[in-house]
């Protein structure tokens, strides 16, 4: 058996990290990814669930992420939620590059409590969000934890928006839910584990993981 050479194309030249910064009249924010890190964070949001899922999102994906953002808090956390998963999303699709040698796809299983979350993503360059969770109540879909007011609305809308910005297709299912802050606790965790194999590189990919040559 011939002995395998490495693939040039694939070998990490220089750490795949980036920084994106966005200011408009509701929001001040920069963020710093890298994407081969150790799971190191500082998480400054000002909408405090937020930033214990994004600890954790950091943590179990081992990314480093800085995040600074300034918001319209006084008026609601839409604004700050919303620009918050932009700047992540384009951060992470700068740190990506062109996407060679990575394995495009990712899906993990977490379980919480009595929550069991599903995420499944491809990093192909088109973006779409399908969100299920036909298994909450009516009553469950309605409450937030109430030591945060960050509601399941808030997480539907801060995964859509990063989906589109990382220009992934993205699958997140309530497999099992009950207790509002474990299920999104399990659902940012499965997204970081998935994540976290979708943007690895495999020293067996050659080039663009398409056989289009191209993503998108």
């Amino acid at each position: 058996m011939k002995k395998r050479r490495p693939n040039k194309e694939t070998k990490l030249s220089k750490k795949r990290f980036a920084k994106f910064e966005r200011k408009t009249r509701e929001t001040d924010i920069t963020v710093k990814v890298e994407i081969d890190g150790s799971g190191e964070s500082k998480i400054s949001t000002g909408i405090g669930f937020l930033d214990h899922m994004l600890e954790l999102f950091a943590k179990h994906g081992l990314f480093d992420i800085e995040i600074r953002a300034k918001g319209d808090l006084a008026v609601d956390s839409h604004h700050t939620n919303e620009d918050t998963a932009i700047c992540l999303g384009q951060a992470f699709s700068k740190a990506l590059g062109d996407k060679k040698g990575i394995r495009r796809f990712g899906f993990f299983y977490v379980p919480m409590g009595d929550a069991l979350a599903r995420v499944v993503l491809d990093l192909s360059s088109r973006t779409s969000f399908k969100w299920n969770q036909a298994r909450l109540t009516q009553a469950e879909r309605d409450i937030s934890p109430p030591e945060s007011g960050y509601a399941i609305e808030d997480a539907r809308h801060f995964l859509e928006s990063f989906a589109s910005e990382i220009k992934a297709e993205l699958w997140v299912d309530f497999v099992a839910a009950r207790d509002v802050h474990h299920t999104l606790e399990a659902i940012f965790k499965a997204l970081s584990k998935a994540l976290g194999q979708a943007t690895q590189i495999d020293p067996r990919v050659k080039g663009i993981p398409s056989t289009k040559g191209k993503l998108g």
